[in-house]
C-alpha cells in the first residue's frame, strides 16, 4: 500500500526541467516506492535498479551501450540504488552532457553515497532532495484522512474541542512512540511495529554503518546509539560518550558524523553572536525518527508513564522542523539560559510536554529582549494563545500545528 508523500508533489514540479533529480535518505524511508509511484504516472518511462548486477555492470563498463539500451528509447529514466555504481557521477555527467531531452532520477541510501559518487561531478546539473520518515502530517493523512482534512481546512483561529484534541493526540502519541517509517505505520499491532523497527535497525541501518565504517561488529556503535538515545535533547558530552563506548575522541567524532550523514541522528549546533557570554561548543543530539530511538533503548511505554517525555516532545518538534527544511540551532549562555531551538538564526522555539498557562520562561524572555525577533513559538498541549513581548509576537501552538513559515523572519 502506498502512503502518499509530500515530496512527490515537490519533485513533480521539476519534471520538465533538465536537471537530474537525486533522492537520498535513510534505508527503508520509501525512496524506491516514491520513485516507482512517479514512474508509473509517466509515459516512456523506465525504472531500473543498480542492485541488479547486469544493469550496473553495463553502466560501469560500457556506457555507450547503456545509453543506447536504457537512455535513448525513454523520456524518463529512474535509477534506484545508484550508489552501487563504481563511477556513477562521471558516467552520469557523460549522459547528461551528450544525450539531450531526457529526465533522469537517481536514489541513494545516504548523503555520503551521492556525495562520493555523483555530486562532485554534477555541479549545476543536479537537484537533490531528502526523503525522511513520514512527517506527522503524512502519518495522519494515512491513519485518518477525514481528521487530516478537517485540520487543514479549519479556520486559522478556530478553537479545537477537547474531544477533537484527544483524537489528534492519540494519533500523535502513536507516532512519537513508533515513529514514521512507512512499514511501521502499515503494521497492524504494537508487537509487529516493534519487530519491524528491530529489523530496520539491525538489518538495514546498522548494516549500512558497518559497511561504510568497515566494522567487523557493531557493538560499539550500538553502545553509542544507546548513549545518544539517553542524551536526546541534551548537549552531548564527548567525554561521557567516550567512557561509555570505549571510543577515542577521533573515532567518536567519526562515528557521530556517520550517524548524522546517514540520517539517523541530528546534531544541531549552538547559535551565538557573542562568544564571551554565549556557549559555543558541543551540539545537541536528536533522532530523525523517535521510533528508532525508542527501539534502541527498548522503551515503548505510554507517554504518561515516561520520565523522558519532555525529550520525546522536543525530539518530535526537531524532526518536524528538519523535514520542513528549516535550519535548526539552539541557544545557550554561560549563565545557563537556554532556548530549545533557533530557526534560521533568528526565530526562537520552546517545547513544553504539557502546559495550561500561557507563560514565557526566563530564558526565552532573555533571548527576546536580546534579539527582538519578529516572532517566538511555544509548542504546548493545552493552550493556543498569542501575546506580545515588546515587538515580538509570542505564539502558543499545539504540538501538531504545522511549523510556521520562518522564511520571512517569522511573520505570518
Amino acid at each position: 500500500m502506498y502512503i502518499r508523500r509530500n515530496l512527490e508533489g515537490k519533485i513533480s514540479k521539476y519534471l520538465k526541467t533538465p536537471e537530474i533529480i537525486a533522492v537520498t535518505g535513510a534505508r527503508q524511508v520509501g525512496k524506491t516506492t516514491l520513485l516507482q509511484q512517479i514512474h508509473q504516472g509517466l509515459d516512456k518511462s523506465l525504472f531500473i535498479t543498480f542492485e541488479d548486477v547486469a544493469y550496473r555492470q553495463l553502466f560501469d563498463t560500457d556506457i555507450q551501450a547503456f545509453i543506447e539500451l536504457y537512455i535513448k528509447p525513454y523520456k524518463y529514466i529512474f535509477i534506484d540504488e545508484f550508489q552501487y555504481a563504481k563511477n556513477g557521477g562521471r558516467q552520469l555527467k557523460l549522459i547528461f552532457d551528450t544525450v539531450k531531452d531526457k529526465k533522469i532520477f537517481i536514489s541513494g541510501s545516504s548523503v555520503l553515497d551521492l556525495t562520493i559518487h555523483a555530486v562532485k561531478y554534477l555541479a549545476g546539473r543536479l537537484f537533490a532532495f531528502v526523503l525522511h520518515p513520514l512527517s506527522f502530517d503524512e502519518f495522519l493523512a494515512f491513519k485518518n484522512q477525514e481528521l487530516h482534512n478537517y485540520l487543514n481546512v479549519k479556520k486559522e483561529n478556530a478553537k479545537l474541542s477537547a474531544a477533537m484534541l484527544e483524537m489528534i493526540y492519540a494519533h500523535l502519541e502513536e507516532y512519537i512512540l513508533y515513529g514514521g517509517y512507512p512499514r511501521v505505520s502499515l503494521s497492524q499491532d504494537q508487537e509487529e511495529k516493534k519487530e519491524v523497527l528491530r529489523n530496520i535497525l539491525n538489518l538495514y541501518l546498522l548494516r549500512d554503518v558497518r559497511d561504510l565504517m568497515g566494522l567487523g561488529d557493531d557493538y560499539k556503535m550500538i553502545s553509542l546509539m544507546k548513549a545518544l538515545s539517553l542524551q536526546t535533547g541534551n548537549v552531548i558530552s564527548y567525554q561521557e560518550l567516550s567512557q561509555i563506548t570505549s571510543l577515542n575522541f577521533v573515532s567518536l567524532k567519526k562515528n557521530l558524523n556517520l550517524l548524522e550523514k546517514t540520517y539517523i541522528i541530528g546534531l544541531p549546533k549552538p547559535f551565538f553572536t557573542n562568544k564571551r557570554i554565549e556557549l559555543v561548543k558541543n551540539p545537541k543530539v536528536y533522532f530523525h525518527d523517535a521510533g528508532l530511538r525508542n527501539v534502541v533503548i527498548d522503551d515503548f511505554r505510554r507517554m504518561e508513564m515516561r520520565q523522558d517525555k519532555g525529550a520525546l516532545w522536543e525530539n518530535f518538534i526537531y524532526a518536524e522542523l528538519i523535514k520542513e527544511g528549516v535550519d535548526v540551532k539552539y541557544w545557550r549562555t554561560k549563565a545557563k539560559a537556554e532556548v530549545d531551538f533557533i530557526l534560521n538564526d533568528k526565530i526562537p522555539v520552546e517545547v513544553k510536554s504539557s502546559q495550561a498557562r500561557t507563560t514565557v520562561g526566563k530564558s526565552l524572555h532573555s533571548y527576546i529582549e536580546k534579539y527582538s525577533p519578529a516572532a517566538a513559538y511555544i509548542f504546548t498541549r493545552k493552550t493556543e494563545e498569542l501575546f506580545k513581548i515588546g515587538n515580538t509576537a509570542v505564539y502558543f501552538l499545539h504540538h501538531f500545528t504545522k511549523i510556521p513559515d520562518v522564511s520571512d523572519d517569522g511573520k505570518n
